[in-house]
């Protein structure tokens, strides 16, 4: 009797280690294989039921090496022949010849205009592929070779997704015809029977694998004679669906999904606290070939397709596909600032051309990436699967290195810092995904948002990434819940603890900044480019008692378990502010440092500050001013001293985000207490003017206008734009050139707008000398 399997093409492997074999080139394809020694009978019996009749010394595998999918060529679907039986007397042949039912077509209705995409909230994908939400009924039709009579005849479809599908694993589903359809199960009903076609209604579980399904239909007699086997030549792609109450990933409110699922257009931030700069990020998640992609990269992973139906599986997989550490991932991630052999990861504004260069090379990582790429990536991807997710933003964002829940500083006895032993830091900000699910796996009250961040910083279990940690265990300091909260906890709420050298080696704790860490936690808010606020999801109220009650809890479960068993008295505050949006690029840079003496007494100290450029992940290139400021408090006195970084000293030593942070500390005469403070800021670069032209109209040319002024007093080499617009014209540089010092260069772009509705044209600008430079123009598309 005729049988299915799996044929693979190549012998190499794919681990999740550095030094693997190329990846493994698979063709789901389908061959009949005669079953040699077996009767018809048992045959089919096999065929039907193969969990009560298994073939003897056959072997069953779970597959979980790393695959890249090969779409091969399908042949035109045809019945599959019945095998050699022998001749029946005529009248039984005649018999027998009439109950035959053929399967001449398969429908899947997949148009994005009909009614399963409608339904199913995935008429925005490209293309008219089969694409369906879990746990929702769908319909298909079929055409047979005669009117299908439920007295005669007998059905069943067979869904089959990976690389072995295999019954129990929910990775080969064998679908029944019922009378009645029942949640939470797969099955089929015959909804309308007109003539040689039927129309099938499909009911899938919400706990269903999620992936590409292959199809067939297998139709019998009632008594079970001339079985016979169609395959589709049309796969089947089913998602997540927030819109399912039983699924894990369901959100309640219709907005959040329309902004969380459907938008694929956001806003990434970036810049220091008090400087919040915003971008405008194409996710693109329904663009030509994204699906595809998003797929391709589940397929390379090392999950086996059984893992598929638990977003927490999901996203903690994807977490680490994202980043090429490790296992030839998405992006390559690059903090040097020598971008010369890729794309500097300030100038991408979009996912789409990401993924799709990433799938079309075979899974060759992309370069480059920093956090907000990977970040946007991950949003795309998250979406384009159907989790609910966003790119969330962290100002003051601390890397723990050592899981001791702190950001330690160590000086040595002199109050100078001690290199070796500074591994933690403190980005400027950083950029990770907070995605919606339930979380069965954790106790009561932990679902809705959880963070997970595919920037390569720290292994967790081997591998590099991170989550998916539940926000709400992370604002109350339980660290002890999986997928490392630990880590979380400390970027947006671990105190800032300065340690100094004895003269017997030993350190002691001199100093403690509470507030350091995690401000102005920020995401795009809901139907608007608006910022929305999020820190209170993350941490309580800053110095509030359940605040410090959530730190102290979290520090038990660290490497430091006892560093707040000493409390420390103070009298004097250091405190630096800021006039405005802050300094600008180009011109000196100039802060207020505010020193106040709380105290009935009078206070003298010296206050030594280091102003040092740096990347924003918090890593210091080197200072490139320092002085020494003697201050003399009367009681309850507060003083106001002027602090200046002319143009000159920063000129030439600038990196990527333009960051540079200035550290003060000092010791009072009167009572040895310890002042330390640390403030990093940015010079703010100038935005891209775009100015839409004429009327935006499908079909018909319009144009924009690109503007930009130098705001440094010297030439800017090699310039690059960047433009990009989702429906209204495909991403391509412009090649600029050198720009003079405070010149104006005027770019007019043409286009012809293919989608209607509201649509974005996003510009940036690549520049050694200059970074972090966009634009963004709205631009409401009209149909003819």
């Amino acid at each position: 009797m005729p049988g299915e399997r799996l044929t693979v093409r190549g012998t190499s492997d794919v681990g999740r280690f550095p030094g693997a074999a190329p990846p493994t080139r698979v063709e789901l394809s389908i061959q009949q294989e005669d079953k040699e020694g077996e009767g018809g009978c048992r045959s089919w019996f096999r065929k039907m039921c193969p969990c009560c009749c298994k073939r003897q010394n056959s072997t069953s595998y779970d597959v979980t090496d790393k695959v890249e999918m090969v779409k091969v060529p399908t042949p035109a679907p045809t019945p599959t022949p019945e095998p050699t039986k022998p001749k029946p007397e005529n009248g039984e042949a005649k018999e027998m010849e009439e109950m035959k039912l053929l399967v001449h077509s398969v429908d899947l209705l997949s148009s994005k205009k009909g009614q399963n995409r409608q339904e199913h909230h995935t008429d925005m994908y490209h293309g008219d592929k089969m694409i369906i939400r879990r746990g929702q009924t769908f319909q298909i039709e079929l055409e047979l070779s005669r009117p299908f009579n439920s007295e005669t005849h007998k059905m069943h479809l067979d869904l089959k997704t990976g690389l072995l599908p295999v019954v129990s694993k929910g990775t080969h589903v064998i679908i029944p015809l019922v009378d009645h359809l029942e949640d939470e199960r797969w099955e089929a009903k015959i909804v309308e029977n007109t003539g040689n076609k039927i129309k099938l209604s499909v009911n899938s579980p919400a706990s269903a694998v999620i992936g590409l399904y292959g199809l067939t239909v297998t139709t019998s007699s009632t008594k079970g004679q001339a079985t016979i086997t169609y395959n589709s030549s049309k796969n089947i792609i089913m998602l997540f669906n927030p819109w399912c109450e039983e699924d894990t990933v369901f959100m309640d409110n219709e907005e959040e999904r329309k902004e969380y699922v459907l938008n694929d257009i956001g806003r990434l931030y970036y810049g220091t606290e008090k400087q919040i700069g915003a971008r405008t990020w194409n996710f693109g998640q329904f663009h030509d070939g994204i699906l595809e992609a998003c797929l391709f990269i589940l397929e390379k992973s090392d999950m086996p397709a059984s893992g598929r139906g638990d977003p927490v599986n999901v996203v903690r997989v994807l977490s680490a596909m994202i980043n090429a550490q490790d296992d030839l991932g998405v992006l390559v991630g690059n903090w040097s600032g020598d971008y010369s052999d890729g794309v500097s990861p300030a100038a991408w504004s979009s996912s789409v051309e990401i993924l799709k260069k990433y799938h079309s090379t075979e899974g060759t990582p992309v370069s480059y990436g920093q956090c907000w790429v990977f970040s946007g990536t991950t949003t795309t991807v998250l979406r384009c699967l159907g989790i609910p997710a966003r790119s969330v933003t962290n100002f003051q964002s601390a890397h723990d290195t050592d899981v001791s829940l702190t950001t330690d500083v160590y000086l040595d006895e002199n109050m100078v810092p001690i290199d070796y032993l500074n591994s933690d830091s403190v980005w400027n900000f950083h950029v990770w995904n907070d995605c919606w699910m339930a979380r069965p796996d954790l106790p009561p009250g932990h679902g809705g948002w959880q963070a997970v961040d595919s920037t390569p910083q720290e292994t967790s279990q081997g591998t590099f990434r991170c989550g998916p940690a539940s926000v709400n265990a992370i604002r109350s300091g339980q660290v002890y819940l999986k997928h490392d909260t630990p880590f979380v906890f400390a970027e947006v709420n671990s105190d800032k603890i300065y340690w100094q050298r004895n003269f017997d080696s030993t350190f002691s704790q001199i100093y403690s900044e509470k507030k350091a860490v995690g401000h102005c936690i920020s995401t795009k808010a809901v139907g608007s480019d608006d910022r929305a606020d999020i820190t209170h999801l993350y941490k309580h109220h800053e110095g509030s008692e359940e605040e410090r009650i959530a730190v102290e809890t979290a520090s038990r479960y660290g490497s430091k378990p006892d560093v707040y068993s000493s409390p420390i008295s103070e009298d004097v505050s250091v405190e630096v502010k800021m006039e405005g949006e802050g300094p600008k690029m180009g011109a000196d840079a100039k802060l207020k440092i505010l020193v106040k003496n709380q105290s009935s007494q009078p206070r003298k100290t010296t206050l030594h500050s280091q102003v040092a450029v740096m990347y924003y992940t918090g890593v210091l290139k080197g200072a490139i001013k320092k002085e020494q400021m003697p201050v003399e408090l009367s009681p309850h006195e507060e003083k106001i001293i002027e602090w200046v970084l002319p143009y000159q000293q920063y000129q030439n030593q600038l990196v990527d985000q333009a960051a540079l942070m200035l550290t003060l500390s000092g010791r009072v005469t009167e009572t040895q207490q310890v002042l330390a403070n640390q403030t990093t800021f940015r010079l703010r670069t100038p935005d891209l003017t775009i100015t839409p032209l004429g009327d935006a109209v499908i079909g018909k040319e319009m144009a924009a206008k690109i503007t930009f002024t130098n705001p440094l007093p010297r030439m800017l080499k090699g310039v690059i734009f960047r433009v990009e617009g989702l429906g209204l014209q495909k991403g391509h540089e412009v090649v600029v050139g050198d720009v003079g010092g405070l010149s104006t260069v005027t770019l007019t772009e043409h286009f012809i707008p293919t989608q209607p509705g509201p649509r974005k044209l996003v510009a940036s600008l690549d520049c050694k000398q200059l970074t972090q430079v966009h634009g963004v123009a709205d631009i409401i598309v009209h149909e003819h």
